[in-house]
């Protein structure tokens, strides 16, 4: 592939709901370009960008995938994400490496929750937008309801650039809105110009009153010649469309049938003219050297900095890092300093991807996205900038995992390289974080949803052969004590030559700290236990209260008391009057009315109004207290509410289908309380059997 220059870079991300139709216009670019020779099918499995065996299975897109489109003499990074909301990660990262957007919308579903989260996502990043409508093909598709649903929610920026004609039904061509002219399709890429049907005179002429009302307020001159009642030639309403476009003034609306390949050509024309070039874009990091700000604004006579937005990690393709010129000319060999990791990266070889096929390049201009290969330390986020000027432009921003699954390996053989593949998978999954539970004895994976996490265990069995087992988390019970006890424990063992003997007197009761396991004070007097045993009585607490003898669940929030007890000149032991201990706290613990205590989150749910009602309803289902309602923009309100941790199970399917995916969560523990007397019930009945017996 030749090099581009700056100024020939367009960075697009492909984004929508889920089934939209992105992966589908993405193949006809590919072929339009002439990078593939036949147009690929998602159902067939065999399209450019879905290239991994868990998306050919599943028949949608997993990871965002990277098509460089050549296209009048400009080279159009195409990334092309996932629409379903658990791989929200890929979509983030792919926004931050875009210049633009292509918002796709399916003619036959309408606007979706996922074209209102694209939407939502490029206001965050302040990215150029366009919609492309799908689907036009199919006969009772109204192109006119999309766009009126567009602007009731977006208002006068929605500019409809073409509009479709249709003939007893069938799409048969459109109006092109800027040149005042119709054009019927030939075969599936080629057209004719014809005559504009009468039927379409009314919305033509509201559509293009509203388009040259946009581009008269450009400028006073054009707004005098706007209502002098001129009209504008078609290279002057491009060139207000580009400056509007730039700006987030206007959103184009386009349309087409991607798989006959109607209308792609016409929008690869459009992000070529109206999409800006990437130094036309404001980028700026912070110089560790000086601690000033460094604007590298995709200027390639700047100093040489880059950054890794994404990272692949796979076995079979080997490691590559995804990065984004930010400043300079990258060679290959260049010697780059990894701001982030504190490393030198001798870079070697430059690659631009075409779904997961490396293609070398020399070299790579300011704004061009490419690839290194086995970049050591590298990760996703990290800044590549040269030791003079060590520019670090911080993290990509991607959401946080709420969803958590249990797994256990089907192999105990296999642990290992369970955790050499969940740390692979790391690396190229942000929103993906395994945790080692210990005080509950459990491993978990934490996920956006539960179809990403059993995407993470897919993955595990595909890519390193390994099975794991996933089952809901342990939920972290504790235990504690609500009254006072008084307790005398004997240990005393016989067996010839020395025996054992301790004893100990203990007075058990709520310490009022439930931060702390357990608090430990002695109150002998006379001698009655030695002081060279009060160790050995704390490391007989110190075990006790990791098991408790209720549920074995670990112990918060006792104070234990020696005030008594004897011992024996020859038998007595550090480890009788530790046995003697154990045996005391279990006796004292149940004599001093055990409860159990469950975890409370704080949980913060923020979605559309007219949801709030079913998510209140259903919060006090799961034992939730709501305890107040925060407008959060844009129609939507912020639920926070207090809800016990046991009862977020499925939290993430439940919220997803009351909302239709449009609502959102998070939660973080806020603290222990007494659990119900039936949870309580249930927890000690299921696990009777990892108690530990008293000893005889």
């Amino acid at each position: 592939m030749e090099v581009f220059r700056t100024d020939r870079v367009r960075n697009v991300v492909i984004l929508g709901h889920g089934g939209a139709g992105k992966t589908t216009l993405v193949e006809g670019m590919a072929y339009l370009s002439g990078i593939t020779s036949r147009l690929g099918s998602v159902n067939d499995g065999n399209t450019i960008s879905d290239y991994d065996k868990e998306e050919i299975k599943r028949k949608i897109s997993i990871n965002t995938s990277i098509v460089p489109v050549v296209w009048n003499k400009c080279k159009v990074n195409v990334l092309d994400t996932p629409g379903y909301f658990d791989f929200v990660g890929e979509v983030e990262e792919a926004v931050s490496a875009a210049d633009a957007a292509v918002i796709v919308v399916s003619g036959k579903a309408g606007v979706q929750v996922g074209t209102e989260k694209a939407w939502d996502l490029c206001e965050r990043y302040n990215l150029p937008r366009m919609i492309f409508v799908t689907d036009m093909d199919i006969d009772d598709v109204s192109y006119r309801d999309v766009v009126l649903k567009l602007q009731e929610l977006y208002g006068k920026k929605i500019a409809p650039l073409h509009m479709p004609i249709r003939k007893d039904g069938k799409f048969i061509g459109y109006v092109n809105i800027v040149k005042n002219k119709g054009r019927r399709y030939i075969n599936k890429n080629e057209k004719e110009e014809i005559p504009i049907p009468d039927y379409l005179t009314d919305y033509l002429s509201e559509y293009r009153d509203a388009l040259l009302e946009s581009v008269a307020e450009t400028s006073e001159e054009m707004m005098d010649r706007y209502f002098n009642g001129e009209e504008f030639s078609p290279a002057e309403i491009g060139a207000a469309l580009a400056m509007n476009v730039g700006s987030g003034d206007m959103v184009p609306v386009c349309m087409g049938s991607p798989i006959n390949l109607q209308g792609v050509k016409i929008l690869l024309d459009d992000i070529v003219e109206y999409f800006p070039d990437p130094s036309r874009r404001a980028r700026a990091g912070l110089d560790r050297s000086s601690n000033d700000v460094f604007n590298a604004d995709y200027n390639f006579t700047s100093p040489k900095s880059a950054t890794v937005w994404k990272t692949i990690a796979d076995p079979f393709l080997g490691k590559y890092s995804m990065i984004k010129v930010c400043s300079g000319v990258l060679k290959s060999n260049d010697v780059l300093y990894n701001v982030t990791q504190d490393s030198e990266e001798k870079i070697g070889k430059l690659y631009v991807m075409t779904g997961n096929k490396p293609v070398e390049v020399p070299e790579l201009h300011a704004g061009d996205i490419g690839a290194l290969a086995k970049l050591g330390d590298a990760k996703t986020g990290d800044s590549l900038a040269t030791k003079d000027h060590p520019v670090d432009f911080g993290p990509v921003a991607v959401s946080k995992p709420y969803t958590a699954k249990r797994y256990k390996p089907l192999n105990k053989n296999d642990v290992d390289k369970i955790a050499q593949g969940l740390s692979r998978l790391q690396l190229e999954d942000l929103t993906m974080k395994v945790v080692n539970d210990s005080a509950n004895h459990q491993s978990l994976i934490y996920g956006i949803g539960e179809q990403h996490i059993e995407v993470i265990a897919a993955k595990l069995k595909e890519r390193y052969k390994v099975d794991i087992e996933l089952s809901e988390p342990k939920i972290a019970f504790r235990e504690t004590i609500r009254k006072k006890s008084d307790v005398d424990s004997k240990y005393k063992k016989q067996s010839g030559g020395h025996g054992q003997y301790g004893h100990v007197k203990m007075r058990f009761e709520p310490s009022g700290d439930l931060n702390t396991p357990f608090v430990f004070e002695e109150e002998v007097v006379g001698g009655s236990v030695p002081k060279n045993y009060f160790p050995a009585v704390e490391k007989g607490l110190a075990e006790s209260v990791t098991s408790g003898p209720l549920a074995a669940y670990p112990v918060v929030g006792v104070k234990a008391i020696l005030y008594d007890g004897s011992y024996h000149p020859v038998d007595s032991s550090e480890m009788a009057f530790k046995t003697a201990t154990i045996m005391a706290f279990k006796d004292g613990f149940m004599k001093a009315d055990p409860v159990l205590l469950e975890p409370i989150v704080d949980l913060k749910v923020t979605a559309p109004d007219a949801f709030t009602g079913d998510i209140m309803g259903d919060l006090n289902k799961r034992r939730g207290r709501v305890l107040g309602m925060n407008p959060a923009g844009n129609g939507k309100t912020e639920i926070e509410a207090e809800v016990p941790q046991l009862e977020l199970s499925g939290y993430s399917n439940t919220l997803r289908s009351m909302t239709g995916g449009a609502g959102d969560f998070s939660y973080e523990f806020a603290r222990y309380e007494q659990a119900p007397a039936e949870i309580q019930k249930a927890q000690v009945e299921a696990r009777a059997g990892k108690v530990t017996k008293l000893d005889d």
